[in-house]
């Protein structure tokens, strides 16, 4: 899995194991490390670093990091660093904090060693549950094909998860045979977080009501859903790139032709809108009150969307009135020219950041 993973990414000279001392992070960096000893992979030359997080959450975390990084330095793996982060959940909760702090603190580290890519070790487990999170939220295309195989980070690596055709028994049996302590993280089963309930209760109720091969039914949905995401994804790109009109910081879209898309399309062409213009992605029932904008006669709005993005619907005889007539919901400044149809309008309500 880990050579089929490196050929694809184009056998990167330099990979980063982001390892948190777990059995899954910890056999990846085992099978990483027999491929560094080696020296290359289908004759590609390979050095093999790796990063220890503490994200110091919990009593003894050092320890545990201190550990972590002495039992992958005997295994051959160089360099090895710890790195400490501080965790903040502002405007968003733990898990999210703390997988937005380790992933920061990793492609730090892998560009400071010129890792080409940084592996992680999540599993087909992992991937089921998060499949069940995503449907249990009612998320769309996107959340439910979950963790991506390969993904460009934010610095110079790709992170790449050779193991999601793993199950987590697998991962413990790799560390067995390599005579590996693994560390057993309490969080995982403790039923406060959503994800650990979901590991220890609903899955393997599932497995027990259902019969077996849940799990890999679910992680087979997400790579179905991957190539699904990716053609509505680029098809959205495109078409938002074709209909959008700039004047200054506002974004306006024709809603002829907008109201002309397949819904699949149109929710996702207007929510591209709203990140264009500085918000946030917006959740369903909001995607739903700024595309019912289209059905309404004359000017409307505005609808408020995460991230202070406002949309209105301007009427093709505001469109037409001349420069400084007024126009509701303080929309004086778009266009004047003369339009075949009316349009939804997003405009920022502060100024964007320089």
């Amino acid at each position: 899995m880990l050579q089929k993973a490196l050929a694809d990414a184009g056998y990167p000279r330099r990979i980063t194991v982001a390892c948190s001392g777990g059995p899954d992070s910890l056999a990846l960096a085992a099978v990483a490390a027999y491929f560094a000893r080696r020296g290359h992979v289908d004759g590609h030359p390979l050095a093999v670093g790796a990063v220890v997080v503490d994200h110091q959450l919990q009593a003894g975390s050092a320890q545990v990091a201190a550990r972590t990084a002495e039992a992958l330095r005997e295994l051959g793996l160089d360099p090895v660093e710890i790195r400490t982060v501080t965790v903040s959940a502002a405007g968003m909760g733990p898990e999210a904090a703390a997988r937005e702090a380790r992933h920061a603190a990793l492609e730090a580290a892998a560009d400071q060693q010129g890792a080409g890519a940084i592996l992680l070790g999540h599993t087909l487990d992992d991937q089921a549950e998060q499949v069940l999170l995503g449907l249990a939220r009612g998320s769309g295309t996107r959340s439910l094909a979950g963790m991506r195989p390969a993904r460009a980070g934010t610095g110079h690596s790709v992170l790449l998860r050779p193991f999601l055709g793993l199950r987590r028994a697998d991962t413990e049996e790799i560390c067995a045979v390599e005579e590996l302590e693994p560390w057993h993280d309490p969080t995982n089963t403790d039923p406060a977080f959503a994800r650990s309930r979901t590991r220890v209760e609903v899955l393997p109720h599932l497995e027990q009501k259902l019969g077996p091969g849940v799990a890999e039914s679910l992680a087979r949905t997400a790579a179905i859903l991957q190539l699904d995401a990716d053609y509505l994804e680029d098809a959205a790109e495109s078409t938002y790139a074709s209909l959008v009109e700039r004047d200054g910081t506002d974004l306006s879209l024709p809603e002829e032709a907008l109201g002309a898309l397949a819904p699949a399309i149109r929710f996702r062409v207007i929510a591209k809108a709203a990140a264009d213009a500085g918000g946030q992605q917006p959740g369903y029932q909001r995607l739903l009150a700024a595309e019912a904008l289209l059905r309404r006669q004359g000017s409307a709005g505005p609808v408020e969307l995460p991230g202070g993005v406002s949309v209105y619907r301007l009427s093709l005889a505001q469109l037409e009135r001349p420069a400084g007539a007024g126009s509701p919901g303080g929309a004086a400044s778009v266009p004047r020219e003369r339009a075949r149809c009316g349009k939804l309008v997003f405009r920022p309500q502060k100024p964007p950041e320089k």
